[in-house]
């Protein structure tokens, strides 16, 4: 398994599980499933509602004896209700009592978006702080705290461009380590990637077999199937694998790391054997003339210009 690695040694496997929509008994399983697969690598936040399932799972798995908390990298995510002052501690402990853990692999700043304390998903214009009510940096000065008394191991963004996360780089006491964003080969985000590599700031593709379970109300029309474009399925014959394997190679190829979700064994299992695809120089130039900066998940139910916030990507 490829794993990336952070500037004190630490190392994440570079595919793990995620766990968007997902919950209940099937999560719990899928959670053990998982790690008796081999996973290694956890992903969850506050706002999905399902870190007390993944906590009883864990609890669980190492009640076992076999696997300790010390294996398993986890990664849980900052809600956007919890970015002013005096809030961002008090969070990351409700999700460390969920998930029943004494510390977080990875902390993330969930969005670049601030609510007011309480709201889940905002329905009016006064459910927002503004940038100026809530300043992005000191956001991140609550996070670099939490490093410094141990409650996470290490700290990073998600769904942030090269814009935001350069405004926090030059002002940051601890840099950002991770940012995780959409990408697959639809949305490919050189420039973005590039960034963070200059930056040593190391990068998680999440929706990287294109969210296809999202509900009706999340997809747009006629949007593209990742799962039945052409040159995917030959690369996939060519490489005797399928092709939620060769995206996730093509991610492991690029330097990143992937987050598939699935609560199915058989697809687990699968997923996680996608390590063990080996993508060729031809592979990698066939996937690159797929980008067309497409996204699945665009953002646009966060943007309020009112508020402050719009064109949130900076595209």
């Amino acid at each position: 398994m490829k794993t990336l690695e952070f500037s004190n040694g630490d190392r994440m496997h570079a595919i793990g599980l995620g766990t968007w929509k997902a919950g209940g008994k099937e999560l719990k399983n899928a959670i053990k499933e998982a790690v008796h697969a081999g996973y290694r690598h956890i992903d969850t936040a506050a706002i999905y509602g399902n870190e007390e399932v993944i906590g009883e799972a864990l609890s669980e798995i190492f009640a076992e004896g076999r696997i300790f908390r010390e294996d398993i990298f986890i990664t849980s995510k900052l809600w956007n209700d919890s970015h002013a002052e005096g809030q961002v501690r008090p969070a990351l402990e409700e999700s460390l009592k969920k998930l029943n853990l004494d510390y977080l692999d990875l902390y993330l700043i969930h969005w670049p978006v601030a609510f007011r304390n309480g709201v889940g998903s905002p329905k009016t214009p006064e459910d927002y702080l503004t940038p100026e009510e809530a300043p992005i940096i000191e956001t991140w000065r609550q996070m670099e705290m939490l490093k410094k008394h141990g409650l996470a191991r290490h700290i990073g963004v998600s769904n942030f461009s090269e814009k935001k996360l350069s405004e926090i780089v030059s002002e940051a006491t601890i840099k950002p380590e991770m940012n995780q964003v959409e990408l697959h080969p639809l949305l490919q985000q050189n420039s973005l990637l590039e960034y963070c590599k200059s930056e040593n700031i190391l990068v998680t593709a999440y929706s990287p077999l294109g969210s296809g379970d999202r509900s009706r109300a999340m997809k747009g029309e006629d949007e593209p199937n990742m799962m039945e474009i052409n040159s995917l399925s030959e690369i996939a014959k060519e490489r005797n694998a399928t092709v939620p394997q060769v995206l996730i190679a093509w991610h492991n190829h690029r330097g990143c790391a992937a987050i598939p979700k699935s609560t199915t064994k058989e697809h687990i299992i699968s997923n996680f054997k996608a390590a063990d695809v080996s993508l060729t120089d031809a592979d990698l130039k066939k996937i690159a003339k797929l980008d067309r900066q497409f996204r699945y998940i665009t953002g646009k139910f966060f943007e309020e210009p009112s508020k402050g916030y719009e064109n949130l990507y900076d595209e």
